[in-house]
């Protein structure tokens, strides 16, 4: 028996660091017309940045990719400061995507630098975010990316020693890599917030409570979305089988075979526009309604940087 129920998770989608990147991307190329260079995808997501793309956008990893004088736009998952040095020297005209809830994070780390302070960083190696924030300083900031690795990181020193996060992890996950760090460095500074965001932690949220409902859980997002893949393997670990698609297309029959409740959720950088998709293609295999269920409704806005304010 095919799907009888989609259950649709509240909240989903674009949170506003996502929203502002496109914006401003959107905007640059309205405002100084195409092309506009972007550094690295200005959000983890295929649709959006073929969306942009198709507008004038043109994504490169290499500062040296960009013609001297022309608009570059950084991802919202921020840059190191040799690439902000880079981009100047260069004479780029930059404009900044960088998600405000990461850039508070490079704020920290510089402030407690200064104060002499080193850091342990929970992260995935080789995102853009954690190169972005371990960026930040030449030396002094370690990387763990599970409990095993906080018995490797060797500080300096204990005394001034502060703690910081990808903002797009598990949220649980996170918690216990931290437990693991605070048991070794008993006086480690911890942020005042915690440096997960707002948007992680309530899709993340969504997926707790709807896990107890579906019988099968669809979550739209690219596979080099962290947040997203944080969604899928949350549903795993809660005893639901997950599955991630990009595109409709990707989405298999048989995964909702004998399946009476589809949980359907999305990442922060995936778009309203692809879940839609999604609806109508489990609904051409067999689902009769949608249900959204009861959730938090985000009311965050994060404003524009100036020369791109209307």
């Amino acid at each position: 028996m095919a799907a009888q129920e989609i259950l649709l998770a509240e909240p989903r989608g674009f949170c506003a660091g996502v929203d502002r990147a496109i914006d401003i991307v959107e905007r640059a190329i309205e405002k100084f017309g195409a092309p506009i260079y972007v550094r690295h995808e200005i959000v983890h997501n295929t649709f959006v940045v073929n969306d942009l793309k198709a507008k004038g956008a043109i994504f490169i990893e290499d500062l040296a990719d960009v013609p001297p004088g022309a608009t570059l736009v950084f991802s919202a998952h921020g840059v190191s400061k040799a690439v902000q040095a880079e981009a100047q020297q260069r004479g780029f005209h930059v404009f900044d995507a960088t998600c405000p809830l990461v850039s508070k994070v490079h704020i920290e780390v510089a402030k407690l630098a200064k104060e002499g302070y080193e850091f342990i960083m929970i992260g995935h190696k080789g995102h853009p975010e954690v190169e972005g924030t371990m960026g930040q300083l030449d030396h002094g900031i370690h990387l763990v990316e599970d409990v095993a690795d906080v018995a490797g990181v060797q500080p300096l020193q204990t005394e001034r020693l502060a703690v910081v996060t990808q903002t797009t992890l598990s949220v649980d996950d996170a918690a216990e890599i931290s437990a693991a760090i605070k048991r070794r460095f008993p006086m480690i500074r911890e942020p005042k917030q915690q440096d997960i965001c707002y948007a992680t932690q309530n899709r993340q949220d969504a997926v707790k409570v709807m896990s107890r409902d579906v019988d099968v859980m669809i979550v739209v997002g690219s596979p080099t979305s962290s947040n997203s893949n944080r969604l899928a393997e949350l549903a795993r670990k809660l005893g639901v089988d997950s599955y991630m698609v990009d595109h409709p297309s990707e989405l298999k029959a048989e995964w909702l075979h004998g399946k009476t409740r589809v949980g359907l959720t999305a990442g922060a950088s995936a778009p309203e526009v692809v879940v839609q998709e999604v609806i109508d293609r489990i609904k051409a295999l067999g689902a009769v309604s949608v249900r959204k269920m009861d959730g938090i409704q985000e009311t965050v806005k994060f404003p524009m940087p100036k020369g791109l304010r209307l």
